[in-house]
């Protein structure tokens, strides 16, 4: 846990090492890639700038291992849910300053990102604040979306990160599927059943696999789970999201605010890159 005003005590940061996707993109939309020295390989899927940092690859908060960490000689490492315990322990290893993140809510991602910027101190050298100006645009984002849809029906959207089990999608992506004037189905972020689905009968169905970028067999999940009669799959409403639009909790969710508006009303939105809708026709049967 990092001590109040930490940044402020100590030196700032400039060797990070960043184990999660959502981090490096936030050091990205900050202007600190240069002080990373270390990410992920799925921080280079997401944010491919980060290899013209010369930075090394390490594990993720999922593998973490404390000769990588330690290799890269950080002052800090930052990571992020999912953590698996024996990972953590790796980091706690290192005796590196660790910060770690948990975000369930856009709210937290707002704060993580402010978080971010106040350790680095971007928001006490830098004009304008840089963390202020990130957060301030998402949420106008936000809210200019809701504005668009007061008033539109609310369609029922089925949204999943992970297919085996059926997982539905985490909380933030409800607020942003609200906000794109649907109505999620379910519970964030717990299981469910095709059964369940299928008596919901959901107007809108969309997968976003956790580190599947955008291949999600949508032509073939459809029968496999006896999905057919849903008014999803009747009406061609079935759509991939690209992961990292969904699941990576940093700026990148206002790529996905966008897509799920066009998925959940397409009357009133163009769908744009990250948004793969299933062909008609193409069923595996």
């Amino acid at each position: 846990m990092m001590p109040e005003n930490w940044a402020f005590q100590n030196n700032v940061p400039q060797r990070v090492v960043s184990l999660q996707p959502s981090v490096t993109v936030t050091l990205r939309d900050l202007g600190l890639l240069d002080r990373l020295v270390a990410c992920t390989k799925y921080c280079v899927d997401v944010c491919p700038e980060a290899l013209e940092t010369g930075c090394i690859i390490v594990e993720d908060s999922w593998s973490a291992k404390a000769d990588q960490i330690m290799a890269a000689k950080p002052d800090l490492v930052i990571a992020s849910v999912p953590y698996q315990l024996e990972s953590v322990a790796e980091i706690l290893k290192t005796s590196v300053p660790f910060l770690g993140l948990a975000p369930k809510t856009l709210d937290d991602i707002y704060k993580d990102i402010m978080m971010i910027a106040g350790i680095m101190c971007v928001d006490v050298k830098a004009e304008p604040h840089r963390g202020t100006a990130l957060v301030t645009s998402m949420k106008q984002e936000v809210q200019a979306m809701r504005q668009r849809t007061v008033g539109a029906l609310r369609p029922l959207v089925y949204c999943e990160e992970w297919g085996k089990p059926l997982i539905l999608s985490q909380r933030w992506v409800a607020e942003l599927v609200e906000a794109a004037g649907g109505r999620f189905f379910g519970q964030p972020g717990t299981h469910t059943t095709e059964e369940e689905v299928v008596a919901a009968d959901p107007d809108v169905i969309v997968a976003a696999w956790c580190g599947a970028g955008d291949r999600v067999p949508m032509e073939k999940i459809i029968p496999r789970r006896s999905w057919e009669q849903t008014k999803a799959a009747k009406n061609g409403r079935v759509y991939c999201i690209n992961d990292e639009f969904l699941n990576t909790p940093a700026s990148t969710v206002i790529q996905g605010l966008h897509a799920l508006a066009a998925a959940v009303h397409p009357e009133m939105f163009v769908a744009l890159q990250g948004l793969r809708q299933i062909e008609e026709n193409t069923l595996e049967t």
